[in-house]
């Protein structure tokens, strides 16, 4: 009933309903490894900031090798921009791509965000960092510099303070607590997967390819 409802009220096509079909939106938890308590004081914000991100993410039209424990970041970021479409599908609605290697010069430095969003429900800017490996404290610092560089050089006066997202393969909370612990900036850590099967209880319903083709010739 969730995903009809899904169909019905948000008209989704056919490839949004096996990605979430694929993704298991519907036992999908909302992101919970984050600083937003501690640092949105606005309650109906920090609550939508929640629930705008996940702890997972699947990332299904990457092509690259998931069992490979050394992925190389610009791979993976050049196969999310070229499939940037299928990224946002992934994310939601409400982000608008804005741009990666987004350059902020600070001091006649340069900084570069990976991936740089607007979210239209949030009304502010996020910082997406993609890192092919475990989290480390030292990308928490990284993206608060990111943050405050933006807050203060692209944000607009009526845009609410901009958010960060890691993206890892995985993660330690209690690392990711320690290194959010002294930062001024909402941020939060979420993992992706890069493949994934059609969960099990879906493909004993669903009918097989070629029972369709049948179906549907008939």
């Amino acid at each position: 009933m969730f995903y009809i409802q899904k169909c019905a009220t948000e008209f989704w096509q056919v490839s949004k309903l096996k990605y979430a079909l694929n993704d298991g939106l519907y036992e999908k938890e909302k992101i919970q490894v984050t600083n937003f308590p501690q640092v949105i004081s606005e309650e109906s914000l920090r609550s939508r900031a929640l629930d705008a991100f996940k702890n997972n993410y699947l990332f299904d039209f990457v092509d690259l090798d998931e069992e490979n424990d050394i992925i190389d970041e610009k791979v993976l970021e050049t196969q999310i921009v070229k499939n940037i479409k299928n990224f946002i599908m992934a994310f939601g609605q409400d982000f608008a791509f804005m741009g990666n290697q987004y350059r902020i010069t600070v001091d006649d430095e340069d900084l570069f965000v990976d991936l740089l969003f607007y979210h239209r429900g949030l009304r502010c800017l996020v910082a997406v960092e993609l890192k092919s490996g475990k989290f480390k404290g030292a990308y928490a610092g990284q993206l608060n510099t990111y943050l405050s560089a933006l807050d203060d050089l692209v944000r607009r006066a009526d845009e609410n303070p901009s958010i960060g997202l890691i993206l890892c393969k995985e993660k330690s909370d209690k690392m990711v607590e320690y290194a959010f612990r002294n930062t001024t900036t909402p941020m939060g850590v979420a993992t992706y997967t890069l493949t994934s099967k059609l969960p099990e209880q879906y493909s004993k319903v669903l009918p097989n390819p070629r029972d369709l083709v049948k179906l549907l010739q008939d």
